[in-house]
């Protein structure tokens, strides 16, 4: 299941998977809400937090997260994925060479600097780095 923070600043969309991640999670909850940030913002950030009680994702979940990165590929501002996950960190890292925003990867324990990078994080910043 995936749960959205409401109440977030502006273009900022907060979503923490729980359990078992389906296509409907992303159908009906995650697509939705970037969506509807985007309706209101030209790009959107996104602190997308997979909680320690994940239990892993469907093959739906999976393809729908890869549809929503496609249909949007320059929507996104940043991107601060929280995990403990090894398999998901290290796919992670390899696609962001092709996401056209910052991606950085945290772990659980640094979910507060997460929120603080993707919160503050500007695209100029990084291009030196």
């Amino acid at each position: 299941m995936i749960e959205i923070s409401y109440g977030t600043p502006e273009n900022l969309v907060i979503a923490t998977a729980h359990g078992k991640v389906t296509a409907e999670d992303y159908e009906r909850t995650l697509i939705p809400a970037v969506e509807a940030k985007l309706k209101a913002h030209k790009k959107v950030r996104m602190l997308y937090h997979l909680d320690r009680d994940l239990s892993g994702f469907t093959a739906g979940a999976i393809w729908d997260d890869a549809k929503l990165g496609i249909h949007h590929l320059t929507a996104f501002e940043a991107v601060a994925l929280v995990t403990d996950i090894h398999w998901v960190t290290d796919a992670t890292n390899f696609f962001a060479f092709f996401i056209r925003c910052p991606v950085k990867v945290f772990k659980n324990d640094q979910l507060a600097e997460a929120m603080e990078w993707v919160s503050t994080v500007h695209w100029m910043t990084l291009k030196g780095d």
